[in-house]
Formats: C-alpha cells, structure tokens, sequence
C-alpha cells in the first residue's frame, strides 16, 4: 500500500493521563475523529530514550523537567493515519497549554498542565517521520 506524504503522524499519550486511565477515553477521540491507528506500543521510556526523543530542545529551559516527566511512568506510543494528519491531530489536541486549548480538544479534556498536556503530537510532517522512525520499525506498521 503506497503511502502519501502528510498522511500519519505520530502520538505519545503522556505518563500523567496513563496514570489517570485516560488511554481510552484519547484513543476513543482519536477513533471518532477518524484517524487509523497504524502502529501503537504500551512502553516506559528510560531517561535516555527520552533524553533522544527531546534533543531537539536540549537547549531549551525545560528539557530536563520534560525529559524527567517523560520518563516518569508508561506512555502509549502510536502512529496515526488520515489525510493531513499533522494538521488535522493537532486541531484535535488543542493548544499545547491546556487551559488555552479549546472546548473538546483532547488537552482541554485531559490535560492538567503545560507539561502534563495529555498527548504529544508530531508538529510537521518531517518530525512525524522522525519520530514515528524512532519507536516503530516498519515492521510494526500494519
């Protein structure tokens, strides 16, 4: 099956909405909002792993909370298909601080703060890639 560009992005439901049985209630909106879920692994990043995923931001001020909260507990890694999943995914997340998300989203009904916002979503679809290529081989893909 030939897959187009722009069509999958990449998802982490974060350690604190794992914590607070969240999972299903997010996949549930994922579904709804059609959305294939191509890959999918229940996982606890060690902080290593963490510390690869987030490189990007190593210069930033928060890297080592967001690394610590990251590796704090399970996650749900998963890769997502639908035309425009990018753009598409992070219309249904809502803002990165949940209490500037909109009524609906997934980070204004889970989230708890700017760092425990629920859900990571790919922000273009180079990154997608990337990260998808980070914890799926393509073998994992269905």
């Amino acid at each position: 099956m030939e897959i187009m560009a722009g069509s999958r992005t990449l998802t982490m439901v974060k350690p604190t909405a794992v914590q607070k049985g969240f999972i299903g209630p997010i996949l549930s909106m994922i579904n709804k909002a059609g959305f294939r879920i191509v890959a999918m692994k229940y996982m606890k990043l060690s902080i290593d792993q963490a510390k690869a995923f987030y490189l990007v931001h190593k210069d930033r001020p928060f890297y080592n909370d967001l690394v610590t909260f990251m590796s704090s507990g399970p996650i749900v890694a998963a890769i997502l298909e639908k035309e425009n999943a990018v753009e598409a995914y992070r219309n249904l997340i809502g803002a990165t601080n949940p209490e500037n998300a909109t009524e609906g989203t997934v980070r204004k009904s889970y989230g708890t703060s700017l760092q425990a916002n629920a859900v990571h979503g790919s922000d273009s679809d180079e990154n997608a890639g990337i990260e998808s290529d980070f914890f799926f081989s393509m073998i994992e893909r269905y």
